[in-house]
């Protein structure tokens, strides 16, 4: 993060701009951003950061992330402060968005994420491995085609506890659901199962 880590522009946050204290004025701030002025962009990082932090921490919850994402923010007002239209609403409004734009990126990277990370756990068991754990007597296709005709949260979760080794919250979690929901899948998940096996 060369800008804010002090790399370039070389020591923004330290000079700060000459002038009597008081009442910054945002937009004029950005605007000299826009035209490459450092000093500026001391003034709009010191004045927005906690707001951009604040905002981004509703979103992410995670203090690292926040932090990190806040860095990211301030950094792109850096390069794209010549986007910023006074006509369009206040430079405060506009860094906001960027800032809400960038947590819920960071978000749906994280989903993105887990559900990789699920797909994974799921294909780590094979579906040999399920039929093996059901009494020996059954029929590993019988297994087979009851586990397909369970929606796919109920066959995530059923497979993932009982044939992955994942408690709850865990499952809960790789399925960015919540443990009562998941409680409840795995519980109708296995009535249907016993259901379709004819299991007494």
């Amino acid at each position: 993060m060369g800008v804010l880590a002090g790399g370039d522009p070389d020591g923004a946050r330290g000079r700060g701009p000459a002038g009597p204290a008081g009442p910054v004025d945002l937009e004029a701030a950005l605007a000299a951003v826009a035209r490459g002025d450092e000093a500026a962009f001391a003034v709009v990082y010191d004045r927005c950061a906690p707001t951009v932090l604040g905002a981004v921490r509703r979103i992410l919850r995670d203090p690292a992330q926040s932090e990190e994402v806040m860095q990211e923010v301030l950094l792109e007002v850096w390069r794209t402060a010549t986007r910023f239209d006074p006509a369009a609403g206040s430079a405060a409004a506009w860094i906001t968005t960027v800032a809400h734009r960038r947590a819920v990126d960071r978000v749906r990277s994280e989903q993105r994420a887990a559900q990789r990370e699920v797909r994974a756990a799921v294909a780590a068991v094979a579906y040999d491995e399920v039929a093996d754990a059901v009494e020996v007597s059954l029929d590993r296709e019988r297994v087979r085609r009851c586990l397909a005709g369970l929606t796919e949260l109920q066959r995530e979760s059923v497979t993932l506890a009982y044939y992955g080794g994942y408690s709850y919250r865990e499952v809960a979690h790789l399925l960015g659901v919540a443990v009562g929901t998941v409680k409840t899948r795995m519980r109708d998940g296995l009535i249907r199962l016993r259901d379709c096996l004819g299991v007494g």
